[in-house]
């Protein structure tokens, strides 16, 4: 096989970043799309040039010209279609989170294990280009032993409704839409050490606040104000080489402004990630701050999943495992879904 043939399944906003990445890598060939709402297939079909438009997932896993699938649909489909297109043998490129729950991530996690194909789970942060520099400085032990990091990603007004804000379809709020990326980023770049003990506070405040005038943001394609979800989560996590990361989270606050922040310490240096990279060190008894000269300081995020899906085709034709694999995804669903298992007891999970 020197070309993967892709069955892109649900064709909402974030497929457009998985169908642009694959039309521009040669190894790629957008064959189907597939969606429960046929014209927005049949429209996204038209555009990238893929000759099959499903309406039910399961017809391109019964499709034998179809090699993998970007799975793009809700979060409380994402287990089902996975298993059923590992079990069809095709590879699966799953968007995060991976699931909903630890015990559906453990059903897909045999799955894998079963098929012997390839799933990459859709951390489209590690796949950056400043991720993947300051990963070389860490791995050469650059800036020591990491021991804390600390994650922010706080939106004043973002809730962006429809299946976001619906906990059935979505499993939660910006804890697991926004969280899973700056924990997960976190968690990598301190080695993917094992949890020990996560405490964790949610927040049903703000709700949707449709009533705010002047300010626009991100609605999802389905938008509407109904909201059973958090407004804001935040957590301490241990880890059991004693390094610890501190999150927070939230669709909606009474905050200034937005606000994204990832920083990492080590005992001989730290870095930043967001807003900008930067490398914090000592030289000669003398604290330096290092600013990388690159293209951009901050994600690109069109850039990151240009190489998010490279990395996955490549992976499809060469068989090797991707650096953001299914058990990666199963610890990110036991931290997120403890997070919430703490917030609603009251006290701490240990592990």
């Amino acid at each position: 096989m020197d070309k993967v043939s892709i069955g892109l399944i649900g064709a909402g906003s974030i497929s457009e970043l998985h169908l642009n990445s694959y039309r521009k890598n040669p190894q790629a060939e957008l064959y189907a799309i597939c969606d429960v709402q046929e014209e927005r297939a049949r429209e996204k079909a038209e555009k990238y040039g893929a000759g099959q438009v499903y309406t039910d997932y399961r017809e391109p896993l019964a499709d034998p010209k179809v090699d993998a699938v970007s799975i793009c649909t809700w979060n409380n489909t994402h287990a089902e279609i996975a298993i059923a297109a590992l079990a069809a043998g095709k590879h699966v490129l799953v968007e995060k989170p991976l699931c909903q729950t630890v015990e559906q991530a453990l059903q897909v996690e045999r799955a894998v294990e079963a098929s012997g194909k390839v799933l990459q789970v859709g951390f489209v942060r590690r796949y950056s280009s400043n991720v993947q520099m300051l990963k070389q400085f860490l791995d050469a032990g650059e800036l020591g032993e990491i021991y804390y990091a600390k994650a922010s990603c706080l939106r004043r007004l973002g809730n962006p409704g429809g299946w976001f804000s619906d906990k059935e379809r979505s499993g939660g709020g910006p804890l697991i839409d926004l969280g899973v990326h700056v924990i997960d980023i976190c968690w990598y770049l301190m080695g993917r050490p094992k949890v020990k003990s996560v405490s964790g506070n949610t927040y049903t405040k703000l709700g949707n606040r449709s009533n705010v005038k002047g300010l626009s943001f991100y609605k999802s394609s389905d938008y509407n104000v109904y909201n059973d979800v958090e407004d804001l989560a935040n957590a301490l996590i241990r880890f059991e080489n004693g390094a610890s990361l501190m999150v927070d989270v939230s669709f909606t606050l009474h905050a200034r402004k937005d606000e994204i922040s990832v920083k990492i310490y080590g005992d001989r240096g730290g870095a930043e990630l967001e807003p900008e990279i930067a490398i914090v060190t000592e030289k000669h008894d003398t604290i330096l701050n290092v600013q990388p000269q690159v293209d951009k300081l901050t994600l690109d995020v069109n850039a990151a999943f240009q190489q998010e899906i490279n990395h996955f085709v490549d992976c499809c034709l060469s068989g090797r495992e991707p650096i953001s694999p299914v058990r990666d995804g199963v610890e990110m669903m036991k931290i997120l879904c403890a997070i919430y298992e703490s917030a609603e007891k009251g006290s701490e999970v240990r592990f």
